[in-house]
């Protein structure tokens, strides 16, 4: 039995080309966002199964290399095309070469993979719900039945989806729900990036199924919405190799905090440390836990206190231990006084 559960629907083989002196380079590995997720986890010391479908020659190279990595495979085997991609990296930029998204998930498929993923999101106890390699490799409906079946069996389920993927967990119910300011604003749900509006988007998304929100806005400090209410997080500013994967490792971080007995705010300092050494390598999921954990003493937190105006928040003296942050949502009795006014 793993610490976390991934549901992975369509991991990609990745074929990346880089320079090593006038030499090609040729890289073979297992991607895509559930990959990654897993990737990360495994360097912060938790324990990972992903149930995937493993398609074709691709899928029978993936099992390998992903078993390799030590993560555990809880896949279907079926017959056809694969998610899979070509980049050349030579020029110091990924340029596309080739890709497939790879065929779709037949009903019976499915069906199989679906059962798996209930098994093994019941042993673990916490389930991430990752997206799959195309739009149309699965029905979107597939993830409102996982959140609420997996919850009903008394699993914690965190998701980080977008677009018709992430209105179908909501219903279903989660635990919580990674999103970029990015992705509400293509699903038409901000039309500005500011503090306000995207906090406006968080109660709705609170009120619509999500316990915890947590939204990424790139260089922007990240914001956290639960019961208590919200919370300002800033990263460690980095020097940038790559920003891909930087999300996955995020999302990664909070699951194993969750997994090792923390709240989804504790967790919170863990995520933002692993996102930040992550844009720092050109391996997507990755990164040295030693770094991570010391990058957490530089992760700010910040409550906020007045939610109707996102600019007014309560700095925290020095950075918090995770172990505080929980005291932080109480405002203090001179707060109080104020914002009773």
């Amino acid at each position: 039995m793993s610490d976390v559960t991934i549901f992975a629907p369509s991991p990609t083989l990745t074929i990346t080309v880089e320079e090593h002196g006038e030499q090609p380079d040729i890289h073979l590995h297992p991607g895509g966002q559930g990959v990654w997720q897993a990737r990360m986890l495994l360097r912060l010391g938790t324990s990972v199964t992903l149930c995937c479908a493993l398609t074709g020659e691709i899928g029978r190279m993936l099992r390998h290399l992903l078993q390799d990595e030590g993560i555990a495979v809880a896949g279907i085997e079926r017959e056809g095309s694969g998610s899979a991609y070509v980049h050349d990296r030579r020029g110091g930029h990924r340029d596309v070469v080739a890709a497939t998204e790879g065929d779709p998930l037949a009903r019976h498929d499915l069906d199989e993979l679906y059962g798996v993923t209930i098994r093994e999101g019941l042993r673990s106890r916490l389930v991430i719900l990752s997206g799959p390699a195309g739009e149309e490799a699965l029905p979107s409906d597939t993830y409102r039945r996982l959140a609420a079946d997996l919850r009903e069996g008394g699993a914690t389920v965190v998701v980080d989806l977008a677009g018709d993927r992430l209105d179908a967990a909501l219903e279903g119910g989660v635990d919580v729900l990674k999103v970029s300011d990015e992705e509400l604003t293509a699903a038409g749900l901000i039309e500005d990036p500011s503090p306000s509006a995207v906090m406006a988007a968080m109660r709705r998304l609170h009120r619509s199924g999500a316990a915890t929100v947590i939204v990424s806005r790139s260089a922007e400090p990240l914001l956290l919405l639960d019961g208590q209410g919200f919370l300002q997080v800033e990263s460690p500013r980095m020097a940038v190799t790559d920003t891909n994967g930087a999300g996955d490792s995020l999302t990664a971080g909070v699951a194993a905090g969750i997994a090792g007995g923390e709240t989804a705010r504790e967790a919170i300092v863990t995520g933002v440390a692993a996102g930040a050494l992550n844009v720092t390598r050109h391996g997507l999921g990755t990164g040295d836990p030693d770094a991570i954990a010391e990058l957490r003493a530089a992760v700010n937190v910040r409550v906020i206190v007045d939610d109707t105006a996102a600019e007014v928040a309560q700095p925290v003296t020095g950075h918090v231990s995770p172990g505080g942050l929980a005291a932080l949502a109480q405002p203090d009795d001179a707060t109080r006084k104020e914002t009773d006014r």
